[in-house]
């Protein structure tokens, strides 16, 4: 037996029966030859460690818009929180680790520059675009189908990463109201919340925008005052409600907690907080480039041209949602901001 043949055989052997077997896999789009060391989902997770949508991710905004510090997160630093919190909570529940690894590190490889703010700035333009007769234009811009394109589509040079039927599924619907058809997705889609809301207060704490003390004491006595306890109470309440339960949630009062505490976060940090004060100045940057290169399509990379009219919007959105952010800004200051005169 080949180091795959083996590692899928113990998954058979140890898992619970509502894992995703590597040997069940639904496939690929375009099929390809077994790796001997590696079971497609492994093989699936290092596509996208090696890709460069991933690579990127190190400077593009998680919540706060170009931070100054080392030790704010990115949205590199999340997608890792992430895939740490995804894989305890599998070895847990004896599912596929393999799998909830590679949908966690590829979850977020669609999102804009500047976090929800630019997924927000490109969903207005497409409205915008609509409105002046653009019909093949989408009617909203998710972050989750953006991610989907960048690994079918965009990605190795315009060929994608051809993954597997179960990683994708798990990308596109890690968030929005429909869950991934598999278990391992599922775990996927909850502990991005744990990751995002955790660190995230991590990080306005932090930024001194929110006083730990603000919030709601019942959430501190049921999760903790400190992000590694909530983190480590949240996940041990989900692994100890879902097992045999053949669902992946926290008990009802933890989950509710939860929601409140992203409510919370939502009224205090990501649409009320000081931080935010630069949103739209984010907008007018991807706006700018975007109706730039829509106005004057030579200005794109080669690989993002189009001698059809009705596909440039999509691939100058390619283009500017694979911005890091300070690429965009870069390249705002080019077009946009006045040079001094060399004397």
């Amino acid at each position: 037996m080949s180091p795959r043949e083996v590692t899928e055989q113990r998954e058979i052997e140890s898992l619970a029966k509502n894992a995703q077997f590597s040997v069940n896999t639904k496939g690929r789009q375009a099929p390809i030859k077994p790796c001997p060391l590696r079971t497609c989902y492994q093989r699936d997770r290092d596509r996208i460690i090696h890709s460069k949508a991933f690579r990127r991710l190190i400077n593009k905004t998680q919540v706060f818009l170009a931070p100054e510090g080392d030790h704010y997160r990115t949205r590199l630093t999340h997608t890792l929180e992430v895939s740490q919190i995804s894989r305890t909570i599998a070895r847990a529940l004896r599912l596929n680790e393999d799998l909830a690894e590679a949908i966690a590190l590829g979850h977020d490889l669609g999102h804009t520059p500047f976090g929800h703010i630019g997924e927000s700035a490109i969903g207005e333009i497409f409205k915008i675009l609509k409105a002046r007769g653009y019909r093949e234009v989408p009617d909203h811009f998710e972050h989750n189908e953006q991610s989907l394109r960048v690994i079918d589509v965009i990605e190795y040079n315009g060929k994608g990463l051809n993954l597997t039927w179960e990683v994708r599924d798990g990308i596109l619907n890690h968030t929005g109201d429909t869950d991934p058809e598999t278990f391992e997705g599922k775990i996927v889609k909850i502990a991005d919340r744990i990751a995002y809301i955790n660190h995230d207060i991590d990080d306005a704490v932090r930024a001194g925008i929110l006083d730990i003390q603000e919030i709601p004491g019942r959430i501190i006595d049921l999760f903790g005052k400190h992000q590694g306890l909530r983190i480590n109470n949240m996940v041990s309440d989900l692994v100890e409600y879902s097992k045999d339960k053949g669902i992946i949630s926290m008990s009802p009062e933890r989950m509710e907690a939860m929601h409140e505490l992203r409510r919370f976060m939502f009224d205090r940090v990501y649409l009320g907080s000081a931080a935010k004060s630069e949103n739209d100045k984010a907008k007018n940057v991807i706006s700018s480039l975007f109706f730039l290169y829509l106005e004057s399509p030579d200005l794109l990379p080669a690989e993002f041209q189009t001698s059809q009219a009705n596909e440039l919007p999509i691939k100058v959105c390619d283009y500017i949602a694979g911005m890091t952010d300070r690429y965009a800004i870069k390249t705002f200051e080019e077009y946009f901001v006045p040079k001094a005169w060399m004397v």
